[in-house]
């Protein structure tokens, strides 16, 4: 089965038509926004802001009015332990994780028809919360931390976010080195579709990682060198959200780090990003409709 086996043969390579429960997405059309919603009182830039399922509904359904095509929950932190987040954030319980996210799915769904992505690497996190109304797995580890996640993933009919990682979030920004990153991002990701694909998975998009297990050059690298991955035969997501490298090199804290995103973001478009996923949903949406234009004029 072919990586993207949803779409028909009769369609153009890299044409990515993707259904997501009621909702379909020409993902190679126009860049297509992921919003991001921490249910965590640790996330590096929200944490604690919408523990309670009213605030985290009502963020939501302003991002989804403020053009979000997917609206991530996450109910645990991937903060990193280094000089940027200090300890970082703490691994939580099934139990725990799914208190935090599933009264949030379940009355999102029955508001919405948003496609909603669970920001999980815990296979029995992922299938209550498909069960629930999700429709996407947003795996960090793209199936390596734990063995069931593809199984479950294909056995609920459901499409993945498969990542690359170096390390855990517990150490993987304690001095990450590559011998080759592209070549060690693409095996890890080609390992990941490989898994998808044998337990039957339609729908798989790629995440590089931008900032797990990444300096900011590397990160950097990554953005620009972004359409090596196009080979994958995937749709493309990046994460570059109010991330360190960007307070690196602005020397700004975490809440002042929106242009900074919006211009990474851009990069990512114009070298091949279908998806960004996002906490400012309004601008991404705005930035990527003008990289979109540059991107569709010919010279």
């Amino acid at each position: 089965m072919a990586v993207a086996a949803s779409v028909s043969r009769e369609r153009p390579v890299g044409m990515f038509v993707y259904r997501f429960g009621r909702r379909e997405y020409n993902l190679s059309a126009r860049t297509h926004i992921m919003g991001v919603l921490n249910i965590t009182p640790d996330s590096f830039s929200d944490g604690g802001r919408f523990l309670d399922v009213q605030q985290a509904l009502d963020r939501a359904l302003e991002m989804i009015d403020e053009g979000a095509d997917f609206i991530d929950v996450g109910g645990e932190s991937t903060r990193p332990r280094g000089i940027a987040y200090a300890e970082g954030a703490a691994p939580v319980s099934v139990r725990e994780e799914l208190d935090r996210v599933l009264p949030l799915i379940e009355r999102l769904t029955s508001q919405s028809e948003i496609p909603i992505s669970i920001d999980t690497y815990k296979s029995e996190v992922a299938a209550a919360a498909l069960r629930a109304g999700a429709v996407v797995v947003n795996d960090i580890s793209g199936f390596t931390f734990d063995p069931a996640m593809a199984a479950t993933t294909a056995a609920h009919g459901a499409s993945a976010v498969l990542m690359h990682i170096k390390g855990t979030p517990q150490t993987m920004q304690a001095d990450p080195q590559y011998d080759d990153l592209f070549g060690e991002v693409e095996a890890h990701l080609s390992s990941g579709l490989e898994q998808g694909r044998m337990h039957g998975i339609r729908q798989m998009i790629v995440d590089p990682g931008i900032g797990f297990g990444k300096a900011v050059e590397h990160n950097l690298r990554l953005l620009k060198g972004l359409s090596r991955f196009a080979g994958l035969g995937c749709p493309i997501l990046i994460g570059p959200s109010r991330k360190s490298f960007l307070g690196a090199i602005l020397s700004l804290p975490v809440d002042e780090r929106l242009e900074g995103t919006l211009a990474a973001c851009v990069a990512g478009i114009l070298n091949g990003a279908n998806v960004l996923r996002v906490h400012d949903v309004k601008a991404a949406r705005r930035a990527a409709a003008i990289a979109d234009a540059i991107k569709g004029v010919t010279v």
